[in-house]
Parts: structure tokens; C-alpha cells; sequence
């Protein structure tokens, strides 16, 4: 475009020139290559000009284009951050809800132990023992008429509350003992399968799982008929869901609450089975 405009205005000064005379064509010739020589200087500082702005935008837009790339990834980094905060304290949440239902499961099944043991301790005998023949025992060591006095037999009384004792105290292996023991010298007696239970549960409390669904799977084979039955299958679903036996868990829980819905225990079983289907 320049070099166009330059022809035109050559042109035409050479047509001016030719038509004036020989003295006024060379002035003016001399001045039109003036004008021309100060189109070129022009023509040149404008294209400086251009390339300088050129160079500018050119910097311009690269530093624009890197302080978007900063911006991308502060903002992206920033999200980042954020989901990975509303990731963790969504777990933390769930942690704290699985523990709160754990401790209300836990504080359902000691309020029904602490009742078991009060109703124990309040049908514990006050008398002072005597022996067989009536005479009062003495401490001395004495002897009577037929001879050293004979030894006094097991207690199931005692050795239930023995028992019951060292399980409150948490002493879960001797509470242990106990109740096998109970069991081997009383296998008549009606609180037989109450026995077998507070062995499940004391395995159950020492993170003993496999033994607790082994203990609990006693009670349920050989006291079908005994009133243990239902908490037996709910003990047995909190250790099957301790040992991440979902499938094993909900079933027994399901059989407390679809068999055994009048029980004590059917509201802790339907509660664990609804933390088993959180996802």
C-alpha cells in the first residue's frame, strides 16, 4: 500500500515537472524529492512504530496468557483442596456415626447386663451358712462328735454370681472360666444358656470375634428353646460385622427382627442392620 501511494505521487510529480518550465522543474523536482524522502522517513518511523506495538502485545499476551495459567491452576488447586477437605470430614462424620451407634449398641447391651447383675446380686442369700448337720462352723478348726465336718458342695448361685462379677469387672477371662464352669457342674439349669451367652459376649468385648460367633452358634445349636436365643443372633451379627462378614451379619440380625420381634434386642438388631446397608 505504501509503495502504491509513493507511485501515485511520483507520477504525478513527474507529470508536473514535465509540463513547467526547464528552471521551475528542477525546483520543484528537488522539493517533491524532499516530500519523498520525508514520506520514506515516515513511512519507516510508523513501521518501527508498528513493529515496537507489535512486540508489545506480543509481551503483553504472553504475560496475560501465564497469569491465566496461574489463575487455572490456583483455582484448580483450590477446588482440589476444598474436595479433598469436604472428602475428610464427610469420613470423619461417618466415622463418628458408626461409633455413635457402636456406643448406643454397647450402652443398650450394659444397661441389660448391669440390670442382670442388680437382680443377681439383690436374689444373693444373706444367712450365714451352716453345715449339713446344723451346727454353726467355727474358725478354730474343732471337731464334733462324727468327726471333721465335710466339705461344702458347689454353689450355682455363687458361681453364676462369681461369674457375673469378674465379667463386670472386666475381667472377661476369668469371667470366662466362670461360666464354662457353670455350665460343666450345672448343665441342667435353667440359666444354662445365660451362660453360654456371657461367654460370646466376653469374647465379643475382647475383639475376639471368631470365638464369639463360635460361642454365640452354641447357644443357638444346643438351647434353641432358651430365652438367649435372640440376643445370641444379634452378638453373633456384631461379630460377623466385626470380621467384615456383611452377608453373615445381616443374616442373623434379620433373624432376630423377622423371628424374634418382641425382644429385648429386636431394636439393636434392626439398628444394625441399617448401619450394614449404609453404603
Amino acid at each position: 500500500m505504501r509503495h502504491r501511494i509513493l507511485a501515485v505521487v511520483l507520477a504525478g510529480a513527474l507529470v508536473a515537472v514535465a509540463a513547467m518550465p526547464a528552471s521551475a522543474a528542477n525546483k520543484e523536482h528537488q522539493q517533491l524529492m524532499a516530500d519523498i524522502r520525508m514520506l520514506q522517513e515516515q513511512s519507516q518511523l510508523l513501521q518501527n512504530m508498528l513493529a515496537s506495538l507489535t512486540d508489545v502485545v506480543k509481551t503483553l499476551s504472553t504475560h496475560l496468557d501465564q497469569r491465566l495459567d496461574q489463575q487455572n491452576a490456583a483455582l484448580v488447586k483450590g477446588f482440589a483442596d476444598q474436595k479433598l477437605i469436604l472428602d475428610t470430614l464427610s469420613n470423619d462424620a461417618r466415622v463418628i456415626r458408626e461409633r455413635l451407634d457402636d456406643n448406643n449398641v454397647r450402652i443398650g447391651s450394659l444397661t441389660q447386663e448391669v440390670e442382670a447383675l442388680r437382680h443377681a446380686l439383690q436374689q444373693r442369700p444373706t444367712s450365714t451358712e451352716v453345715d449339713p448337720t446344723g451346727a454353726a462352723a467355727t474358725s478354730g478348726g474343732g471337731s464334733n462328735a462324727g468327726g471333721s465336718a465335710p466339705p461344702v458342695g458347689l454353689s450355682p448361685q455363687k458361681m453364676q454370681e462369681t461369674a457375673q462379677a469378674d465379667y463386670a469387672a472386666g475381667q472377661y477371662d476369668l469371667a470366662i472360666e466362670g461360666f464354662q464352669a457353670y455350665i460343666k457342674n450345672f448343665p441342667k439349669s435353667d440359666w444354662v444358656d445365660d451362660a453360654q451367652l456371657f461367654i460370646c459376649k466376653s469374647y465379643l468385648l475382647e475383639g475376639k470375634n471368631d470365638k464369639a460367633v463360635d460361642a454365640c452358634d452354641a447357644v443357638i445349636r444346643n438351647y434353641p428353646s432358651g430365652n438367649a436365643v435372640p440376643e445370641a443372633y444379634y452378638r453373633k451379627g456384631l461379630a460377623l460385622s466385626n470380621l467384615r462378614d456383611v452377608a453373615g451379619a445381616r443374616a442373623a440380625c434379620d433373624t432376630v427382627v423377622k423371628n424374634y420381634k418382641d425382644s429385648d434386642v429386636a431394636i439393636l438388631a434392626q439398628q444394625c442392620l441399617d448401619r450394614l446397608r449404609r453404603p
